[in-house]
């Protein structure tokens, strides 16, 4: 029987995943979680859609609510109990419960931080206005809902263009509403390489975005009543009514470095490959630790679902007493605006030149399905290869209907250390509804033979 009291920091993805996979393990253990929000395992992803109107209620974000946690597993989930100090050397936690306002220490043998992400709020001139939101924790997507349903707004704006200013983007269109989005980057999708990212910037504009790239954010201005009346940039002053900032985020690691862990990429917090900190019996998991990237075998902090979900089964399993190691990662993602499909893997051609590496890099343009089948469209499929070993690297795709899914195989042929040609020798499926003879990412491949 396993006695050691179990003690985890934070109730989304990462931190339930491993809650789970330990109480499964070990059903006599003691699990506590302290989860600050109102929320757990809730799917942060599905915001944008929930606020466009493709999902019916936030109630169907929540994979697990807490209750179900507390009586099917028998994990003591806390909800608003937010851990404002950890004390590793006598292996407690302070906890401040916050409906009653009383705080608490809470003694562990082992303890998971899995505190999360947190969106980038600039410190500027009325940032506290009203109708400025920063996307993270579902009750932020649910104050964002509320608020279009009671002030009904029509005009905003978005400030950043990456997943969730895509995203957003369509929600407001979506709603027929006035969007304009401002970047300070020359470009979109700062993950993608710029001619890939004009491509979403020409769509963008002819389904009536305002774009405006190279623009740097100053200031808000407020009306009489505290709401937002506008955006002020280097360039311009833009009229709006809601405004969603979507300029990254960064690991929540201040209650970890406080406590003496150390901390790696991007200051989030150093892990080993089996999700352990610097400290003993300490371990971290999501969008708050580090990760290994299989392409450039460094260290990054990547902030995704599918990593956080990995991350808390590989500390699930070690802290149970397995011996699970975590891959790695290669920044795959996706997203779409309207119709248009977006989604890449590994390098860009960008950072492989920042790395130093020497590449070759190439772009096709085909059509899928067949180009002869009934709703066939463009698609556009980069590759990025090694250019001594052709060995392949990164791949980004922007298409139609069943475009960007394809990244997938790219994303298996680098994992498996795949050669350009050994991509064109894949077995893939085909049929004229869903390929041509020779699937887009194979078209891209033989460009380098």
């Amino acid at each position: 029987m396993n006695t050691r009291k179990l003690v985890v920091i934070g109730g989304d993805a990462a931190g339930m995943t491993a809650a789970s996979k330990i109480r499964r393990e070990q059903p006599e253990r003691e699990i506590i979680v302290f989860e600050r929000g109102n929320h757990t395992s809730y799917s942060a992803c599905g915001m944008p859609y929930y606020i466009g109107g493709q999902v019916e209620s936030e109630e169907q974000l929540i994979a697990r609510k807490p209750e179900v946690f507390r009586k099917k597993q028998h994990i003591d989930v806390r909800i608003r109990h937010e851990v404002i100090e950890i004390d590793p050397k006598n292996k407690r936690v302070k906890v401040r419960n916050l409906d009653e306002e009383k705080e608490f220490w809470e003694p562990w043998d082992d303890l998971l931080i899995a505190t999360g992400a947190s969106p980038i709020v600039p410190n500027m001139e009325n940032i506290e206005a009203s109708g400025i939101f920063a996307l993270s924790t579902l009750q932020s997507g649910m104050d964002v809902f509320n608020f279009l349903k009671e002030k009904k707004p029509a005009k905003a704006v978005i400030v950043g263009g990456g997943y969730i200013g895509m995203e957003m983007a369509e929600a407001f269109l979506s709603r027929s509403m006035d969007v304009t989005l401002i970047d300070m980057a020359p470009q979109l999708m700062a993950t993608l390489d710029k001619d890939m990212a004009d491509l979403i910037l020409e769509y963008m504009t002819e389904q009536q975005v305002k774009v405006f790239l190279k623009e740097k954010l100053v200031k808000f201005e407020k009306n009489s009543g505290g709401s937002i009346k506008s955006v002020i940039t280097d360039k311009q002053t833009i009229p709006a009514d809601i405004v969603i900032l979507g300029m990254g985020v960064k690991p929540n690691a201040e209650l970890a470095a406080r406590a003496g862990i150390k901390l790696g990429a991007s200051d989030a917090i150093q892990v080993n490959k089996r999700l352990e900190t610097s400290e003993p019996h300490i371990w971290a998991a999501g969008d708050c630790a580090e990760s290994f990237h299989l392409v450039t075998q460094k260290q990054v902090h990547i902030a995704l679902g599918t990593v956080a979900n990995k991350h808390g089964l590989v500390a699930g399993i070690n802290i149970s007493g397995g011996n699970a190691e975590f891959p790695g990662v290669l920044g795959t993602a996706i997203t779409k605006f309207k119709e248009l499909e977006i989604s890449r893997t590994g390098l860009s051609e960008k950072e492989a030149k920042e790395l130093g590496v020497e590449y070759e890099a190439k772009t096709i343009t085909s059509v899928s399905p067949a180009g002869y089948y009934i709703g066939s469209e463009k698609i556009h499929v980069k590759l990025v290869v090694n250019k001594q070993t052709q060995r392949i690297l990164g791949g980004q795709i922007v298409g139609f209907k069943g475009a960007a899914k394809r990244i997938d195989t790219i994303a298996t042929a680098i994992s498996a250390g795949l050669t350009a040609q050994q991509m064109v020798d894949l077995d893939l499926a085909y049929a004229p509804p869903f390929s041509g003879v020779w699937d887009p990412v194979q078209i891209a491949a033989r460009k380098f033979i």
